[in-house]
């Protein structure tokens, strides 16, 4: 028997198929996902069921798939742990769309295609947030009046859990020491990025907030931008759209899809990026230098929050890629002359994957 496992976003379609008691990687693919003639990244259903079908097609015989496992990034406070989807849970999930909109509908799109096309597989969601349920509440709680706390349910949740976790854990293999006596900061770059301060497994402080947009700037996200700026930005887009509503998903496009390293030189990809500073665009070079710089700012006040650090540890696309970045983000940092550095490839379909084992 096998588990599929399913990592669906804005512009991605991702699958692998593990052996279910060896997790051996037995098939693998990534489709792209077209956005919306409006460039809005809107969820259409039929090419997420079209892009499903042809993911079958490649695996072949499906009768043997005893699982399908799926990442979603915003669990709220009602998913704390992996959870076994049924059509009443994705009504509840789909309330948590407008909190990470880039990840949110998408990965919602895969669990209704499962359910269409393979109904008699349970579906499983394990969650971005689950690795930072115990945050402790200095971190978790932000300084606004605690009603928002204890009666909104405001407070930072964290994402990328799954990629931190899974990089702690191939770090203190790595360091042969036990993942409960590790202080670890890991970085995770991506198209999304954040940072994480880990002491002796758990984390206890992380860059992303209520929403995936909040820490590092990103390459479509603002990640942190004073309260100040963004009222003036909806200020202006008040002007544009006097629906309140409208307004509000307008400001929301422009923090998510229109700003980070796009915002500031219209690159989307960041091999891009880096091509365009080689050949010496100065737009290109100030969103770089911005990037790092950001990233750079997050490791120094995580360093001093965890006191020891046993190893920084980059994983993620970017990451994990060239060690230009690496090397920029590095090289100023005296602190970390002294702390191992150590690079994790990424596979979340392997972490979640080894979830649902421990479920079956």
């Amino acid at each position: 028997m096998s588990i599929l496992v399913l990592n669906l976003g804005s512009t991605s379609f991702k699958f692998e198929l593990f052996d279910e008691r060896s997790l051996e990687s037995l098939e693998k693919g990534e489709f792209e996902m077209p956005a919306d003639s409006a460039g809005k990244d809107a969820v259409k259903q039929e090419e997420v069921d079209k892009t499903f079908r042809e993911m079958l097609r490649k695996i072949g015989d499906v009768s043997l798939i005893k699982a399908v496992g799926h990442r979603i990034v915003h669990g709220g406070d009602k998913y704390l742990a992996t959870t076994l989807i049924d059509t009443q849970e994705i009504f509840e999930l789909e309330n948590l769309n407008s909190l990470a909109p880039l990840h949110n509908p998408y990965n919602l799109a895969g669990i209704k295609a499962s359910n269409k096309y393979i109904p008699d597989t349970p579906d499983y969601a394990v969650f971005d947030t689950t690795f930072f349920v115990n945050l402790p509440e200095f971190a978790k709680v932000y300084p606004i009046p605690y009603e928002y706390y204890t009666e909104k349910n405001i407070h930072k949740f964290g994402f990328h859990g799954i990629s931190h976790k899974y990089a702690a854990e191939q770090a203190a293999k790595k360091l042969k020491m036990p993942l409960d006596k590790v202080n670890l900061l890991t970085v995770h770059l991506g198209g999304g990025a954040s940072v994480t301060a880990i002491a002796k497994g758990s984390p206890i402080d992380t860059s992303m907030g209520l929403t995936p947009l909040e820490g590092l700037m990103m390459m479509t996200r603002s990640g942190d931008v004073g309260e100040g700026v963004m009222l003036e930005i909806f200020k202006d887009v008040l002007a544009q759209e006097t629906d309140p509503q409208k307004a509000i998903e307008k400001l929301r496009l422009v923090l998510n899809n229109e700003s980070g390293i796009k915002g500031i030189c219209d690159h989307d990809n960041y091999l891009d990026l880096l091509k365009a500073v080689d050949y010496g665009d100065s737009r290109s070079q100030l969103a770089l230098d911005m990037f790092i710089h950001r990233i750079r700012k997050y490791i120094g006040a995580y360093m001093l929050t965890l006191g020891e650090v046993h190893a920084l540890v980059f994983t993620g696309k970017i990451g994990a890629g060239k060690a230009v970045t690496r090397k920029k983000i590095c090289d100023k940092i005296k602190l970390l002359a002294n702390v191992e550095k150590i690079v994790v490839k990424p596979h979340e379909e392997l972490a979640i994957a080894s979830e649902i084992k421990n479920l079956l």
